[in-house]
């Protein structure tokens, strides 16, 4: 499992930099909308961005998947998109009563735009999975050695020509297998929409519940970009800018939770808050609450007290499911650009259905929040914030610039430590070569609201709005920090060795360990059944373990061996 959301970490990052385009484009298009200034010229502006938004998943997926992010990735993601959206539809038969009864010329325009329509609610699909195979072909062929004689054509000009290549054989697969495609999403779409009440909570609930793995993003693009048909328009986003009036029924439910329930959620911490730290948390709390009305961006809330109060967050979970049934029962749809806050509900209030509704749902929510959380906190001693000891969080953030990077480079265990480093909306996405020398509590202190461990080598680091602008502090130390030394060379084998007496025993004795052997400088110990790190005692000599899963440790020390 961890395994398998390792894979996903990259895509769920990756999608975050073409989805930065939305606001742009949804404010464009309303700003040009009759209601508002009447300006053909932004509201074609916007609606370009929505039409290209297939082209764009591509540019920004490969960006994203690239381990550079380099501009051949996105070529390479451009190049077999192209390839793919033209191919596939020069390989789309058309039926024969589209061009009945038409000349020639009439019937060949006839037929490219009918291949247009329904090509188009394939765009973005074919978008991200373009830019899935640029981003991947640039990793693997970026570095390619070819004969002197082609070497124009080798390292990153290879990479467009080979994407070129996969996009021919993803366009014979598209083109040749487009009726069950379009069936499937077809099915799927008539599916979710069917399924009324009970596909709107479920879509609320796991929404919420993907978000400690960041996989929440690939959800919400079936939901807002694939989900649907509005005259070949795709997606519940997409169509509801498009003017469908049953377009917006999986973003509407956000809008209770995100501008009422949480800032109520933190109304609730700051009364909970212990006297001598009310003071301190309040401005943090505040800060949150605000952040989430006005912009709807909730994470650093959600992750106050996700892991404090699984329980709690599970709640969370299903007030957000009702929210979005009790929206739709109610008739409500509202859409947004960027995310569920007063910004989007006033910018897109003339083309939502029934939107004042939201008003005494928000006022029933924002009290259910409150009650639940003030009971819970109190009634189960939750170490909320303002009743844990103090840490000094966010104390560098207003010292010069790059000082914060470089704080945060530090306490990820150096630039050496970082292999691949990226952001997203909340959060930095890291991996570290040595999981062992993050420094939890040193980020916390920073102003991380949590540290998390998706997979081995895989960590995030829970900020705020401010994520990107660090991460471009981090990249820039990370770039100029000198070079790390070259490694001793180590015996890569794995030598069997006996353990030190008190060692063995501080270890559960001889019956509990299967194995110790040595290798690149540490002990590694495999043991029969799960071991507890907690209730081994002190052993002079031994400096670090490093628990590798429940049966394997690495020992680091002196003399543990004989």
């Amino acid at each position: 499992m961890r395994n398998l959301l390792g894979l996903l970490q990259p895509i769920g990052r990756a999608l975050m930099l073409p989805i930065a385009v939305l606001p742009v484009a949804g404010l464009l298009l309303r700003l040009g909308q009759p209601d508002l200034l009447d300006l053909p010229l932004l509201a074609a502006s916007g609606d370009a961005l929505f039409s290209s938004l297939g082209l764009l998943f591509a540019i920004g997926v490969a960006a994203g998947i690239a381990r550079d992010g380099n501009g051949a990735a996105c070529l390479a993601g451009v190049v077999c998109y192209l390839v793919t959206m033209n191919g596939g539809k020069a390989l789309l038969p058309v039926p024969t009563d589209v061009t009945l009864g038409l000349a020639d010329t009439l019937a060949q325009t006839v037929a490219r735009a009918w291949k247009a329509k329904a090509f188009a609610r394939l765009d973005v699909p074919i978008g991200i999975v373009s830019g899935l195979l640029g981003g991947a072909l640039y990793n693997r062929f970026s570095t390619i050695a070819v004969p002197a004689y082609l070497a124009f054509f080798g390292g990153r000009r290879f990479v467009p020509i080979v994407a070129g290549g996969a996009g021919v054989v993803l366009a014979g697969v598209v083109g040749l297998g487009f009726p069950a495609l379009d069936a499937a999403l077809d099915h799927g779409s008539r599916g979710l929409v069917a399924a009324g009440p009970v596909g709107l909570f479920a879509f609320g609930v796991l929404n919420r519940l993907l978000l400690v793995t960041g996989l929440h993003h690939i959800l919400n693009n079936v939901a807002w970009f694939v989900l649907g048909d509005f005259g070949g328009t795709t997606g519940d986003l997409r169509r509801f800018f498009a003017g469908d009036p049953h377009a917006g029924a999986f973003m509407a439910g956000f809008f209770p939770i995100m501008m009422f329930g949480l800032p109520a959620a933190c109304l609730a911490m700051y009364r909970a808050a212990l006297p001598d730290q009310r003071k301190a948390t309040g401005g943090m709390l505040l800060s949150l609450a605000l952040t989430s009305f006005l912009t709807g961006v909730t994470e650093p809330i959600e992750f106050s007290f996700m892991f404090l109060a699984p329980m709690l967050y599970a709640v969370h979970a299903v007030l957000t499911g009702a929210a979005m049934v009790l929206m739709d029962v109610l008739g409500v749809r509202m859409g947004f650009g960027f995310s569920a806050g007063l910004f989007d509900y006033v910018l897109n209030f003339g083309r939502a259905t029934r939107p004042l509704l939201l008003l005494p749902v928000g006022l029933a929510y924002f009290a259910i929040y409150y009650a639940v959380f003030s009971y819970a906190i109190r009634r189960f001693d939750l170490a909320t914030p303002g009743r844990q000891p103090l840490a000094p969080s966010g104390q560098q953030e207003t010292g010069t610039d790059g000082e914060l990077g470089h704080a945060y480079v530090e306490a990820l265990g150096g630039a050496a430590n970082i292999a691949t480093l990226g952001a997203c909306t909340t959060r930095l996405r890291l991996v570290v070569r040595d999981p062992a020398a993050v420094d939890d509590a040193a980020l916390k202190a920073l102003g991380a609201v949590a540290v998390l461990r998706p997979a081995a080598d895989a960590v995030q680091v829970i900020i705020g709005p401010m994520a990107d602008r660090i991460c471009a502090e981090m990249a820039d130390v990370v770039k100029h920090a000198p070079a790390a030394p070259a490694a001793t060379p180590v015996r890569s084998e794995a030598l069997a060795v006996s353990l030190r007496p008190e060692i063995l025993a501080a270890l559960g004795g001889a019956d509990a360990v299967v194995q110790a052997s040595r290798a690149a400088g540490r002990i590694r110990v495999t043991f029969r059944r799960d071991a507890d790190l907690a209730a081994m005692a002190p052993v002079p000599g031994l400096r670090c373990v490093a628990r590798i899963d429940a049966r394997t440790w690495h020992l680091i020390g002196q003399d543990l061996a004989v």
